[in-house]
């Protein structure tokens, strides 16, 4: 038997014999969740049409440059040039990932007839609200087919204002989320099988978590870590170490989950392995310091709260035997996600994104006894005055956190960039080569002016070089990045004056030849008379 009744999926033994709904109440919850999720599309959809930098603009303005270069590759009536300069400006930015989400924009920019950089943004909510719809059901047989709690996880999910800015960005991080609760949901309905019952693992779910997991580690390869700890979790669970070595099944999702992956890794020759020597063994001195793991975890519970997240990881504890495997694997894998990554954790909040449905996940079991509790009571005014209560509170959490990003989204306007950084890139020499200490690696003078600049390193950068015993002597540093280099841009101020010793070579040996509002150009070419 492949699959296990609905009953049996949808509520644990000891909770079978719950009255059955009437036909208008079971409706309801239904309802709730289209309601939430159209109001979850809703808020990630508010001022979509803006520009892509208010939220780690280096990541979205990358996303915006490749997107477009595919456009104008595709683009049959384009200027040749112009094609050119898109191109040649897509293929510097690098190759992290496959560009799933810029390729899928580009293709809707040709159906639209121009380039929308809403586009990207708009699918990532999309992508979200699908991976909310998973998770609803997941969280549901988490909480043992009551739909209290899962209503609860699944507002969490779409209201957190860290949650709701992050997964509308020209980023892989929102479809990657998306992926991975659908292989948990996979993983979890393929681990639902009786063998005490005579059932057998489902090929079906086994396939399902297979192409899932396949596709979240294939759109950025991080996820391979909460994807692995709760497979091997599962897996074990539900077969032993003895057994899960000879199950076929437990083989074709490793490959599926692999080898998508594993092949366009390789064709991608030594990035891998820079990217592990860069990111993960120059940088693994940091795990010998308490520091680090103090900022990940003040990192952490500034995003999700602090309660909410206790409440959760509690949550795994109070889980039936089922979730329980699941939900430890998961965090695990996350555990060790950070101990290969320990720089990223406590600097680049996007990298914790799939924190949010996993913390969504363990509410649905921590809060199920609670709410069992207000929805049994045996009178039927205390039951509905309870009930209205936590509908309130709810209610209250809902709107407080919808709030809190709608008025953040409201007060940042960027409008004005694109005048901006076109002003900026006609005022640069068209003569010689620029170097620049400019914001987020020069892709907004890239994106919006057209023009593109070596870049002189912010003081992040200085400071991880050092983290890397790569460190140079400024002068060192200085004469050899402007080698061959014509012209000096500044127009990241608040990085200027935090590197004095740039600000001190600059304006004592080098004169100004542009002083505009939010720009200076020196002149490398005729270094001052001593």
């Amino acid at each position: 038997m492949a699959d296990i009744p609905a009953a049996q999926q949808d509520r644990s033994t000891h909770d079978r014999n719950l009255p059955a709904l009437a036909p208008a109440t079971r409706l309801l919850p239904g309802l709730l969740a289209t309601a939430l999720l159209i109001f979850g599309l809703a808020l990630r959809l508010y001022d979509i049409t803006d520009q892509p930098i208010d939220f780690h603009p280096t990541r979205q303005l990358r996303g915006a440059i490749i997107a477009r270069g595919m456009y104008y590759e595709m683009l049959s009536g384009a200027d040749p040039a112009q094609r050119q300069l898109a191109i040649d400006f897509w293929q510097s930015t690098g190759q992290y990932e496959p560009s799933i989400l810029e390729k899928l924009s580009a293709y809707t920019y040709l159906l639209l007839g121009s380039e929308q950089s809403w586009v990207p943004g708009a699918y990532s909510a999309i992508f979200w609200i699908l991976g909310g719809i998973a998770l609803l059901h997941l969280a549901r047989r988490f909480s043992y087919g009551r739909w209290a709690p899962a209503l609860t996880a699944l507002a969490y999910y779409l209201v957190l204002p860290f949650g709701v800015q992050a997964s509308r960005t020209i980023q892989p991080d929102p479809m990657m989320v998306m992926w991975i609760v659908f292989t948990f949901y996979a993983l979890y309905r393929w681990s639902e099988w009786q063998p005490e019952a005579g059932g057998a693992p489902s090929w079906k779910w086994a396939l399902a978590a297979g192409i899932s997991g396949g596709m979240a580690i294939l759109t950025k390869v991080v996820a391979a870590y909460p994807i692995a700890g709760a497979a091997i979790a599962v897996v074990l669970a539900a077969l032993g170490w003895r057994r899960f070595w000879r199950s076929p099944q437990v083989w074709s999702m490793a490959g599926l989950m692999l080898l998508p992956s594993v092949i366009y890794y390789l064709s991608r020759g030594a990035r891998a392995s820079e990217f592990f020597s860069s990111w993960t063994l120059s940088l693994a001195h940091l795990l010998a310091e308490p520091s680090v793991y103090a900022r990940w975890f003040n990192l952490v519970q500034s995003l999700l709260g602090l309660t909410v997240l206790l409440l959760a990881l509690a949550g795994i504890a109070v889980s039936h035997a089922k979730a329980r495997p699941l939900l430890l694997g998961m965090w695990a894998g996350y555990g060790a996600y950070g101990l290969f990554l320990p720089y990223q954790m406590y600097t680049h909040n996007y990298y914790h994104l799939m924190l949010v449905p996993m913390t969504a996940l363990g509410l649905a079991p921590a809060l199920a006894p609670l709410l069992k509790r207000v929805f049994q009571r045996p009178f039927v005014f205390e039951r509905l005055l309870w009930q209205l209560w936590i509908t309130l509170l709810l209610l209250v959490g809902i709107g407080h956190s919808s709030w809190t990003y709608l008025v953040e989204q409201a007060r940042d306007d960027y409008s004005t960039e694109v005048a901006y950084w076109q002003e900026i890139a006609s005022k640069i020499p068209a003569d010689g080569k620029t170097i620049a200490l400019t914001q987020d690696y020069g892709y907004r003078l890239m994106y919006y002016g057209w023009r593109k600049v070596v870049l002189w390193p912010i003081v992040g950068e200085r400071e991880l070089a050092n983290l890397r015993g790569r460190g140079k002597a400024f002068e060192d540093l200085f004469y050899n990045r402007i080698e061959g280099k014509n012209y000096f841009l500044i127009t990241a101020f608040n990085q200027y004056e935090r590197q004095p010793d740039l600000e001190q070579m600059l304006e004592s040996n080098y004169p100004l030849l542009a002083d505009g509002q939010g720009y200076q150009i020196y002149d490398l070419d005729h270094p001052l008379v001593p």
